[in-house]
Parts: C-alpha cells; structure tokens; sequence
C-alpha cells in the first residue's frame, strides 16, 4: 500500500492555436444542451452520419468486421501489425454514441507506433440496451480473444470516456474472476463515478468546450435504469478494488469537466498498489488525442507510446504510411 501521492505529470507547455480553435468550434457547435426527452437514436444516426462524412482512416488500414461469440467487433490492422501484440480498445461515446471511422482511425496511428492490431468490441448502447449490457459485451470479447490464443500478457487495455469506465470495469471483473488480466491499460478521461460527486464537473464546467452536466445527467439517465446502482463498482469502477491491477496510464485535460474522475482514479489505483502514472493537459478538450491535427494529441500519443513499451517490453514499430 502506498501512503505518498500519486506520480502526476501537469503538462507545461503552450496551448496550440489548433487547441484553442478546437475549443472555440465545439462551444459553438455544442452550445445546446441534451433535452431531458432527446431521441437519442435519432442523434445517433447523425453523429455517424457526421463521422462517416469528416473521419476517413488511411487506405491502408485493415477493418474486419468479427463475431466474438455474439458481440461484434471489428479488427484493425496496418502494415505494422504484428499477431503477438493487441490492443484491446473500448470506445467512448457516452455509452449512447459510436464514432467508428475515428475511433478506427485512433486505433491506427497507435498501431501504427506500437506494431499492435485492434480489436474494438461494438457493444451494445444506450438507450436500447442499458446496463449491464455494455460491460458484459465487453468482458465477453475479451475472453473471446484470449480464447483465440492472444496471450492476456500481449494484450494491452484502452479506454477514452465511457470507454475508460468499461475498461476499468473489464479490469476489476477478470480480477475478481481470477482470469489472465492484460498486461496494461490505458484510459483517457475516463468517466468513472457514476454519483458525478467530483469536483472539477462543477468547477470546469464554464471551461470544457465539449461536455456540461446538464448533458451527462440526460445520458447518466439513459444508461442507468435506477440511481441506485451508481456506486455499484461494476457503473462507478471508481469504487472498486484496485489490488491486483496492471499498471496503469491516464491522460486528461485540466480544465475538462472529467478532469477529476482521472485525479481519483491515479490516487485509488496508487493507494492500493497499482502501478500508476497521471497526466494533465492545459486547455485541451475531451477526448483531444483523438484530433489528428493537433499537436498536443501526436505529443500524447508519444507519451502513450512510452507507457506501453515500458511495461510490456513492445519495442516501436518502424514507421511506414501515415503518422
């Protein structure tokens, strides 16, 4: 047990003008809140509308579309790929959304530095399929995988958002099961605590270009059929046992509402032994890695990169295509 802080690196460095036009951009195009009666469906179809139009992973990525034992999921592959190496990557999207275009297209610049292919589970969302569907499909990919042959040690755990919930989720069930856990993770602004009891969601609310409250309580609503289970450690992973956990890397932005479900997460994780490291990111929004076009998302990557290879021993692939 550790009784010191946390290692938690706040990033100093000027914020990028890309940054701070993204920022300017989502204000505007986010400035309406969820309605409580929003047809989630409906915002469905257009945010994959909007992502089949502006998010086109490079030509040389390989998707293949997978049946892991009733839950779809889709491989992704690039020239760097190697079979030893997989990432095992969950999605966010406020367990309503799915972005496929970008969330393959993420998964390939990370594949593309790590020499690792993908396999992102398309579980099943919110409205239609509330909890516990999600972490089911998503603990019953994994164990499809390892039953496929990929060694629990050459997989590596990713999460952003909703994502980095069921990843911390996924996490805590193949430990309690007493199954082969990955041998890393890494969650990016995961939103852990389903009580929305941490700090920051008041006090960056005014800040964060992407997400509000009102928004997060609308969809709180759409996942959860009943408050009472938002300290059920299988919703708020914030509240489980950490012991026994792989080591773990977190990235968020300061001045996101999430800002402290990143914060708990490093303190609990590091209370109770894990292997933990924390960053911090002046002024960028949710999800920021995931902006190509951005510096501080190739600058992230690289730190992500360095994570990985440290614990698992994964040198860098050898760069060829895209960045």
């Amino acid at each position: 047990m550790n009784d010191h802080p946390p290692r938690v690196h706040r990033i100093e460095r000027p914020t990028s003008w890309r940054s701070r036009a993204l920022g300017a951009v989502l204000r505007l195009a986010l400035r309406e809140p969820l309605r409580p009666d929003a047809d989630i469906a409906q915002l469905r179809q257009r945010y994959e509308a909007l992502d089949a139009r502006y998010f086109h992973p490079d030509r040389s990525v390989v998707r293949e579309s997978v049946d892991c034992d009733g839950v779809r999921a889709e491989w992704v592959s690039v020239a760097q790929s190697r079979p030893d190496r997989v990432l095992f990557y969950l999605h966010g999207g406020s367990f309503a959304f799915r972005f496929p275009n970008a969330h393959a297209a993420f998964a390939a610049r990370l594949c593309r530095r790590l020499g690792a292919h993908a396999l992102i589970p398309d579980y099943r969302l919110a409205p239609e399929h509330p909890y516990p569907a999600a972490p089911d499909d998503c603990i019953a990919a994994y164990r499809w995988a390892l039953a496929q042959g990929h060694g629990a040690e050459c997989m590596v755990f990713l999460g952003d958002s909703a994502g980095g919930n069921l990843a911390l989720v996924t996490l805590h069930r193949v430990r309690r099961a007493a199954e082969p856990l990955p041998a890393c993770a890494v969650l990016l602004s995961p939103a852990v605590d389903c009580t929305l009891e941490s700090r920051s969601i008041r006090d960056n609310e005014a800040l964060d270009p992407m997400l509000s409250l009102a928004d997060v309580l609308v969809l709180r609503r759409c996942y959860l059929p009943s408050p009472t289970l938002y300290t059920d450690p299988d919703v708020s992973p914030l509240f489980a046992d950490f012991t026994g956990l792989p080591p773990l890397f977190l990235q968020a932005g300061s001045s996101e509402i999430l800002r402290d479900e990143a914060l708990r997460t490093a303190e609990r994780a590091h209370a109770a032994g894990v292997d933990v490291e924390l960053e911090l990111w002046p002024e960028t929004p949710h999800s920021f890695q995931m902006a190509s076009f951005l510096p501080e998302a190739a600058q992230a990557i690289h730190q992500i990169v360095r994570f990985i290879g440290s614990r698992t021993g994964w040198a860098p692939a050898t760069e060829r295509g895209p960045a």
